[in-house]
């Protein structure tokens, strides 16, 4: 039986009556993404049609999930929001404080050693708040939410990028920073700009070597990273409906990848059969009443052109195989023509590791595709070129494969079976074979791969493949190697060919397991204490920000001007950094230190104003701020890509940032820099990031004037005098500004409260 059935029921019997209202007023057929975004407004039934890419809208998700680096500050700020229990059904999953190094019980043993006191505090909160509760090495929180509560035409939120995974179960779930899951925690509605729809139309069928992995990394190639901004991605057709459940989960999670809001599929039988494989056949037969309403109505598949602001269409029939990078998840080459493109750019063509797993690839569909090519390699005497680590992405799908005897097929290659959770993708590696900053290649299926991130070397070339394609190229040892044409030598001599992958769907025997590692809240958790020690290194209680005063905005001092691409990766670092997760003050401490500096090129290497002298990024913010200087960050195009990860806005405002301005947002560090009360603000003249100077100073000659779609002014004084006024767009709202005049969003809610 599914978790919160009733809850799921309320869903689907309020659905058709809000369906038809919004056709009604919005006087044409609905995609699947309008009719659960209408059937989920914070007012209840449609009153008025909402312009995609401009209104903002109020809307009431059905449940929040969070894995255990951003649920520490949610937490810490749900804590101060004044509420005894949180008001919609809340997860919490210990998957990324799990480093990967010698296999799974070791290594879950050790992050059980080192991290109790993180996991003791999640455990306690939830435990307190009425939050469900996934213990360390349950698994990966996206392939647990996709086995026990995604469900077709639901709404959720999640504290991580990848929430957009449950898109493979029909639902619209986006990926928010923690401050936007404490308003929904403490029952207010939560705001998003309505958005744009950009439709896939997929025709034809997958067959062989080629993946649904492969049909993101060719719509990666096609939209690049910022291509989806603010967009919903509704994947139709025949194409669609022919791919797995666990397919199309791979497909929506690497969606956050284009900057999607979300992507999602219309309901079918491949998700029927995945909620009965899962135990869910109370949830597929509730779905089964309103089937109708869980997909796009009829019209607008037919006519996509008509209902979506931008229209693809892949004919899966033709689609090869891709693994894309280095460096950016949209470089993508199709299997065939990479070798040739690595060798005209110097890449690496020795593979060092291949690495299968993550919250993108890590069912049991994807582990039986890469084991049919892993037993292949035995039982032709292929001995594999590279390593190969492996993170199944659940305790549930580990049983099973044990069970099954695919694990033993890794294992028989020489494979190390990583604890259920996110491992090397997100940087939780302890490399074996550790290159220092020496240039080489491993291969994965995860979902990035940007400098840094798997193994902290800047010169590891991450390339983005399926898990069948991973193991051959793995296997082989060479980057260049196409497993459709291409031959390997065995132990004795001979040329073999490696047949095309057999996966399997779902588990003749079903799932099974016998600890799926979930811990229920106490009914009433008034009596549970959570303590935090004061001298702590990994937790720190939190103090409101204060709100940043206009006078203190004339005379801002450069921080840093982000040279090129600057995610999230750069501006808060994850790795060793995730165990600081839940202390400000000291996940501070790598603040933007792996920004370019435009001024010299180098990394957390910046000119402090006020002594001449050069420092670290955060040394030099927190000397700004001892002297009561405010400072200003500046960036280039699709700022704080990546992660949701809410830190890469609080460590700037702890340090005394006060705006961040670039010539374009991703969209979650956007409404997180709002969220925390600061001006995240775009060039209304791109050109204009050319005037900024090393020792500018910053003038917001306007601010008292903040208003909504007014523009504001600012001065830069140069060094020499001279200055230069260029005026700086916003999408803030009356509300937003009030988050920015109270110090934070949590503020709001705290007075609104009277906490």
């Amino acid at each position: 039986m599914a978790f919160d059935i009733d809850m799921i029921k309320g869903v689907y019997a309020r659905m058709a009556e809000r369906v038809d209202k919004a056709r009604e007023i919005v006087g044409k057929p609905l995609t699947l993404s309008e009719k659960i975004l209408y059937s989920h407004l914070w007012d209840g039934e449609p009153t008025q049609e909402f312009l995609r890419g401009k209104d903002y809208v109020d809307f009431a998700p059905d449940r929040i999930a969070c894995q255990d680096a951003t649920a520490q500050m949610a937490l810490l700020q749900f804590m101060q929001a004044g509420k005894p229990k949180v008001a919609v059904p809340t997860t919490v999953h210990c998957d990324h404080l799990i480093q990967a190094k010698n296999g799974a019980v070791a290594d879950l043993k050790s992050a059980n050693s080192t991290s109790a006191e993180v996991f003791n505090f999640l455990e306690s909160v939830s435990n307190k708040y009425g939050i469900g509760f996934w213990k360390p090495g349950a698994g990966i929180i996206h392939q647990v939410v996709l086995e026990n509560y995604a469900f077709p035409g639901g709404m959720m939120i999640g504290t991580d990028s990848h929430t957009v995974n449950a898109g493979g179960l029909g639902m619209v779930a986006i990926g928010v920073g923690g401050a936007d899951a404490v308003d929904v925690m403490a029952g207010m509605a939560w705001e998003l700009k309505f958005p744009k729809l950009i439709g896939v139309k997929l025709t034809g069928n997958i067959s062989g070597w080629t993946s649904a992995k492969d049909v993101i990394l060719k719509v990666a190639g096609i939209l690049t990273v910022k291509g989806g901004t603010g967009a919903i991605v509704e994947y139709f057709g025949e194409g669609a409906k022919n791919l797995s459940c666990t397919g199309k989960g791979t497909i929506c999670n690497m969606g956050a990848e284009i900057g999607a809001t979300t992507s999602t599929f219309g309901y079918d039988e491949s998700m029927e059969r995945y909620l009965r494989a899962t135990d869910r056949n109370d949830v597929a037969d509730a779905a089964n009443q309103v089937k109708e309403h869980l997909t796009a109505d009829a019209a607008v598949y037919a006519n996509p052109e008509q209902y979506f602001d931008e229209v693809i269409e892949i004919n899966l029939d033709e689609l090869r195989p891709h693994l894309n990078g280095p460096f950016t998840p949209d470089l993508a080459t199709p299997v065939g023509q990479l070798g040739e493109k690595a060798r005209a750019n110097g890449w690496p063509l020795k593979v060092d590791w291949g690495l299968i797993g993550s919250c993108t690839n890590s069912s049991y569909e994807d582990l039986t595709r890469a084991a049919s090519i892993a037993k292949q390699a035995v039982d032709k005497k292929i001995k594999s070129k590279s390593d190969f680590g492996i993170n199944p992405g659940s305790e549930q799908i580990r049983f099973t494969a044990e069970r099954d005897g695919i694990l033993e097929v890794f294992e028989n290659l020489g494979a190390t079976i990583f604890t259920n959770a996110c491992g090397p993708c997100i940087g939780q590696w302890d490399r074996s074979d550790a290159k220092g900053d020496a240039k080489n290649t491993i291969v994965h299926s995860f979902n990035r791969n940007f400098s840094k991130r798997a193994d902290g070397n800047p010169n590891t070339h991450a390339f983005v493949g399926s898990p069948e394609m991973v193991a051959a190229i793995a296997i082989s040892g060479r980057l260049d190697f196409d497993p459709m044409n291409d031959t390997l030598l065995n132990e004795d001599g001979e040329e073999v060919k490696l047949d095309e992958p057999i996966g399997i769907e779902l588990p003749p025997l079903g799932f099974d397991v016998e600890d799926a590692g979930f811990l229920a809240p106490d009914e009433d958790g008034s009596g549970v204490v959570v303590k935090v020690a004061l001298d702590s290194e990994r937790l720190q209680l939190l103090e409101p920000f204060t709100p940043i005063k206009d006078e203190s905005l004339i005379g801002a001092k450069l921080l840093i001007k982000a040279f090129g691409k600057c995610t999230t990766d750069h501006i808060s670092m994850a790795g060793p950094w995730l165990r600081f997760r839940g202390h400000l003050d000291n996940i501070s401490n790598n603040c933007l230190i792996g920004a370019v500096n435009a001024f010299g090129k180098k990394t957390n290497f910046v000119k402090n104003q006020l002594t001449g002298e050069f420092a670290g990024v955060p040394d030099t913010a927190r000397a700004y701020k001892a002297a009561g200087v405010r400072s200003v960050v500046v960036g280039d195009h699709n700022y704080g890509e990546g992660s949701s990860r809410e830190h890469a806005a609080m460590e700037p405002r702890h340090l005394g940032v006060a705006a961040v301005i670039v010539k374009s947002f991703a969209r979650i560090h956007e409404t997180n820099l709002k969220k925390q009360g600061m001006l995240g603000l775009t060039f209304d003249n791109e050109a204009d990031y050319d005037l900024v100077q090393e020792d500018d100073t910053f003038n917001f000659v306007d601010i008292a004037a903040f208003a909504p779609e007014k523009q504001l002014t600012l001065e830069l004084i140069h060094a020499d005098g001279s200055k230069d006024v260029i005026m700086l767009n916003h999408t803030y709202n009356q509300p937003q500004i009030d988050w920015y005049r109270e110090g934070s969003a949590l503020n709001v809610i705290k007075k609104e409260n009277g906490a």
